[in-house]
Parts: C-alpha cells; sequence; structure tokens
C-alpha cells in the first residue's frame, strides 16, 4: 500500500511597503498574491508585515524599527524564510542576511523558484536557469561573505582572483552557453512551426490562474495539467482541435503576473512565440477575481511588450459561476456603490459591452456554461480566417447554424 505523503510548509513571513504609487489596499492585494504565489512555491504564510514609507529604505527596503520588529519576530517563531512583495537591490539583500539569520527572497526569486519547480521540458529549464543566472550574477558577492576580498599591500601583489571573481566568470560563461542553446531550441521550434502547414493557430492568453488549461481541455478535449496554484503550466501545449469539421491548431501558454521580472519576461519571449505567431488571440479573465481589471491591463502590458497587441482579440470572460458581487441594503445610505457591486449584467453594459458582443463572451469551463456559443464563435472567428486565407476553399467549410443542421440531419 502507498503511503500517504505529507508535504511540510516551511513557515514564511512576507514584507510589503505602502507608498505614494501603492495605496495600503493595493499591497493588501499585491501581499494575497504573494501569499498564494508563496504557497504555489511549498511555503506557509505566517505573518505579513507592512509600513508606509515615501520610498523604500535604500539600505534594508524597510525602515530600522520595522527590521528590529521583524527580526525579533522571525528568532520567536523560527521562521525558515523572508519574502518581500518587491525586488531587492543587491546591497539591500545583502544588509538584511546581516540583520536577519534566514533565508532573505523577493517576488523576483521566488517566481523563479516556482519555475524552476514547474519546468518540465529541457526548453523550459533552460530558460529558467538563463533567468536565475542573470539574477544571480550582480548577487554573488552577498552569497560570499565568508571570504575577504583580495588585499593590496606587501605580499598581496600579483596574478590571480578571488573566488567570488572566478564565480562571476563561471556564471558568465553559463549565461552565454544557455544563449546560444536557447537559439538552436528556437530554430528547431522555427522549423517545427512551420510544418504545421497554413492552419489557423489560435492563442490562450491570460493571467495566471485563470483557467486557460482548463478551458484547453474542454475545447480540445486534452488532458493538460490543471491545478488551482499559480504558474501551474508553464510549458507552452499545442493541439490539433477540430469543432464540427473545421481545424485549427489551439495554444495554451504560460499565464502573465503583475510585478513580473524584466529578466523572466527577456527569457520567455521565445516561449510567447506561440502568441506572436497566432492568428487569433483568446484572452481569458477570471471575472470572480475582485481585480480582474488590473489582471487584463497586465496581460495587454505584455502584449505590448513582445509586440502581440495588433492580433484580433475574443475576450472570454471565465468562471461566471464563481462571480460573487457585493450588495448594498435598500437601508444603507451610506455605502458607495462600486464596480464590486456590479452584477454580471450590470458588467456587459459598461465596457465590456464596447468590446462588441461578438467579442465578449461568459462561460464557466469547468461547467462548460455557455459553451456553445463559445465554440460558435470559436469557428465563425476561424473561418472568417481560414477563408481569407483560402477563399476556393469557403465552400467546404459553411456557417456554423448550417454546419449544425446539415450535422442533424446526417
Amino acid at each position: 500500500m502507498l503511503e500517504k505523503e505529507t508535504i511540510n510548509f516551511e513557515k514564511t513571513a512576507i514584507v510589503g511597503i505602502v507608498t505614494q504609487n501603492q495605496s495600503e489596499e493595493k499591497l493588501n492585494e499585491y501581499l494575497d498574491e504573494l501569499e498564494f504565489l508563496t504557497f504555489t512555491a511549498g511555503g506557509q504564510v505566517v505573518k505579513r508585515f507592512s509600513q508606509k514609507m515615501e520610498r523604500p529604505n535604500p539600505k534594508t527596503f524597510v525602515g530600522t524599527g520595522k527590521i528590529e520588529e521583524i527580526n525579533l519576530f522571525v528568532k520567536e517563531n523560527e521562521i525558515s524564510t523572508l519574502i518581500f512583495d518587491d525586488e531587492l537591490t543587491p546591497s539591500q539583500q545583502k544588509n538584511i542576511s546581516k540583520i536577519i539569520d534566514c533565508k532573505i527572497l523577493d517576488r523576483t526569486n521566488l517566481i523563479l523558484d516556482i519555475f524552476a519547480q514547474r519546468a518540465e521540458t529541457s526548453y523550459a529549464r533552460t530558460q529558467v536557469e538563463l533567468a536565475q543566472c542573470i539574477y544571480l550574477l550582480p548577487r554573488l558577492s552577498g552569497l560570499w561573505t565568508h571570504l575577504e576580498r583580495q588585499k593590496g599591500g606587501i605580499g598581496m601583489r600579483g596574478p590571480g582572483e578571488t573566488e567570488i571573481e572566478t564565480d562571476r566568470r563561471i556564471v558568465r560563461d553559463r549565461i552565454s552557453l544557455l544563449k546560444d542553446k536557447i537559439k538552436a531550441i528556437d530554430k528547431q521550434m522555427g522549423v517545427q512551426r512551420s510544418n504545421r502547414g497554413a492552419m489557423v493557430r489560435v492563442a490562450l492568453v491570460g493571467y495566471t490562474n485563470v483557467g486557460k488549461s482548463t478551458l484547453m481541455n474542454a475545447i480540445g478535449k486534452s488532458d493538460v495539467f490543471v491545478e488551482n496554484k499559480l504558474f501551474a503550466t508553464l510549458d507552452t501545449t499545442v493541439r490539433k482541435v477540430v469543432i464540427k469539421n473545421l481545424p485549427f491548431l489551439l495554444s495554451d501558454t504560460v499565464g502573465f503576473i503583475r510585478k513580473l521580472p524584466t529578466q523572466l519576461v527577456d527569457s520567455f519571449k521565445s516561449t510567447l512565440d506561440e502568441v506572436r505567431e497566432a492568428d487569433l488571440l483568446l484572452h481569458v479573465v477570471d471575472i470572480s477575481h475582485p481585480e480582474f481589471e488590473d489582471h487584463i491591463a497586465s496581460v495587454n502590458q505584455t502584449l505590448l511588450d513582445i509586440k502581440a497587441n495588433n492580433k484580433p482579440v475574443i475576450m472570454v470572460f471565465n468562471k461566471i459561476d464563481a462571480y460573487k458581487h457585493l450588495t448594498i441594503d435598500e437601508d444603507d445610505l451610506m455605502t458607495e456603490k462600486t464596480p464590486r457591486h456590479f452584477t454580471l449584467e450590470e458588467w456587459k453594459t459598461t465596457w465590456m459591452h464596447r468590446v462588441g458582443e461578438e467579442n465578449a463572451l461568459f462561460i464557466s469551463a469547468t461547467e462548460k456554461e455557455n459553451f456553445e456559443e463559445l465554440r460558435e464563435r470559436l469557428y465563425e472567428a476561424v473561418r472568417q480566417i481560414h477563408i481569407t486565407r483560402f477563399p476556393y476553399n469557403k465552400f467546404l467549410y459553411p456557417d456554423y447554424k448550417d454546419a449544425v443542421e446539415k450535422e442533424e440531419k446526417e
């Protein structure tokens, strides 16, 4: 009999700051996301620390009083990992490590760790290692605090280099090697994509954990890994899908996230070639998330960064079965109505209406709600691209309703 596996979560504390550009409400929202990221990586958040500051302290990120408070809590509660919501500079990381005796990570390091756990293919592992090396290079000094830098003076002159400089050279060489490896794999993947012929390509894009893989499984009848964690999908999956008799390629891509580290965007630009070369994008949104509008803005910004913002897009608002809005009592005259009080019907009359009725769909991938509507919209969009490309094939693919009638007669 198999023994039940027990997962030992690391005791973790998280830290963030309220600044002129980041309100307390926004910070709490980022810390919620950071807590979910920590859980995904295998940590359990036992405490949140926050402080109001004009800007981060250049030495220790938070103030001296707050860093002492955190240090005391870490000692008393045997916290093994301390995670900061923003990227720490190498000097901040070094200074904090001198004061607090535990692992010091930032959001970037945490996301890199999750990516390292999730990477399955050689390509994904290479990309993650490249991002980790780029992140590590300026921080090597903090890892070698037990070594003294080479000092000048009598008997100390002459050739030779310190261990830290040797390590920097090794990391630089590794970065160069990984970049060459990625170029070679990119070339192979480019050949694979060109071998797919002239089939219409549809790519699923969206924030992480919005249900892209669930939707991929539902449309394509595939078995892509699905989990209620951030970055469950890291490797791009491409499947051939046929709706009625119309074939096309559907690809599931890595999810986006706010405050995405620069080196990750650079390393994964090649993974997002599937998005860049797609003919149609299905932008999946988790409408049950209170900050879904922010998520849409983050995804649009990433699409702009990878130069894929000029493609036809169908907005797919997923998880309508989980959507809950706040309510205001009839006798409550004080509470002001905000977007969080909107019902689904009210949302449909806002900017979503301006997207166009044909370009905004409201579905539930798990419950298969409004799924026929999604299939019809997808069929018509793919058919339009196909007959534009191959006008002589028009008679092969009738309108969706005609295709349904034909199927029923048969």
